[in-house]
């Protein structure tokens, strides 16, 4: 065997990568170790502790308008995640789309590594992608795996070349993120009135559209404490709708109250429900009334795989012309602006360079 100095990452990333068979190709394979481009911890231990006494806001739709706001505004300047119930989305799509989902990712691996690619294929991308650093000075970490498989779609601007979604989850993923059009409309105008401006300010300042839908799974894992489903991050979106399944694994930041790092805690899953979470550039616009949270996915079973699908939403004016900043009606002589404008580009931009966690933000203040 090799001393641990003569490791070559590079060489086991592109070795791991050419066998196409991502990491669900490793759990068929019947790896009982997990090999060193995946160890966050070199050595095997206890999951890390959480906070439980702690659950996420749930939003009925099915409520009085005003009540509806009141619970919206609430989460979103506290946790920044909320479970949207009664949201009018078909349960049978959402399931659909979960199954279809599974049914992709558990295909023999002689049919699925067809697809599998760094680059996008049209419109699509299949691989297990690498983990970012998370600030800024910190090595590109090509060397670090997550425990996952993402399947990434994008549905638009334009007519996409969906050509490459395979069939096993074409339609209903399709299906899935035309429901989820109606929905993100009525977010986007509840996120405006819990602002206090009108409904359409968002979408009128932005024209939001949820065109990239994040399709992971997560294969059971032989040692889970050594490894994680992601980091620790915060989304560059305004504001993302999570589908999962029930096996858990998703945990968000806990502010403290004190100006430290919080505590993490379960977000446990609640069946029908679709979960909602603010982003980087809302956190922006609002003038910092609302809250983006760092959250991270950790692996719970030896048996279990996690299948969860994100659609974030974001602006759909992109151009270099089109800049953002905190709505001028939240800004006050008491609460100036807490951002600079800034423009898409630029926004990710500061997140390749910066990381995917609140550093990037902090370079348009």
């Amino acid at each position: 065997m090799a001393a641990a100095d003569d490791y070559d990452a590079a060489a086991a990333l592109a070795d791991f990568h050419e066998s196409l068979g991502g990491v669900r190709g490793l759990v068929e394979s019947g790896v009982a170790a997990v090999p060193r481009l995946f160890l966050v911890s070199t050595t095997p231990g206890p999951q890390p502790q959480t906070t439980a006494d702690f659950a996420i806001p749930t939003v009925d739709l099915s409520l009085p308008r005003s009540e509806t706001v009141a619970l919206v505004r609430a989460a979103a300047r506290s946790c920044g995640f909320f479970h949207v119930i009664n949201h009018g989305v078909p349960p049978g799509t959402v399931d659909s789309a979960v199954s279809a989902v599974r049914a992709f990712h558990e295909q023999p691996r002689a049919i699925r590594s067809a697809f599998y690619s760094l680059a996008p294929v049209g419109a699509v991308t299949y691989s297990t992608i690498p983990i970012q650093p998370q600030q800024a000075g910190q090595p590109a970490a090509a060397s670090l795996l997550p425990w996952r498989d993402s399947l990434r779609v994008r549905f638009g601007p334009g007519e996409p070349d969906l050509g490459c979604l395979p069939a096993a989850c074409r339609d209903a993923l399709q299906e899935y993120q035309r429901s989820l059009t109606g929905f993100g409309k009525e977010i986007t105008g509840l996120l405006s009135e819990a602002l206090g401006v009108e409904a359409e300010r968002l979408e009128r300042e932005m024209q939001v559209e949820g065109w990239l839908m994040a399709c992971h799974y997560y294969p059971p894992c032989p040692e889970p404490a050594r490894v994680v489903g992601s980091l620790e991050h915060t989304d560059p979106s305004l504001f993302t709708v999570l589908a999962q399944d029930g096996v858990g694994g998703l945990q968000v930041r806990c502010d403290d109250g004190t100006g430290g790092d919080g505590e993490w805690v379960d977000v446990a899953p609640v069946t029908g429900a679709l979960l909602v979470n603010v982003g980087d550039v809302l956190k922006v616009v609002s003038n910092d009334e609302y809250n983006s949270v760092e959250h991270r996915v950790i692996i719970r079973s030896t048996q279990d795989a996690r299948v969860s699908i994100a659609c974030f939403f974001n602006p759909a004016k992109r151009d270099k012309s089109d800049l953002f900043g905190p709505l001028p009606e939240l800004v006050t002589v008491e609460r100036p602006a807490r951002y600079r404008s800034f423009t898409v580009p630029e926004f990710m931009s500061l997140r390749r360079e910066f990381g995917h966690s609140r550093s990037s933000i902090e370079r348009l203040r």
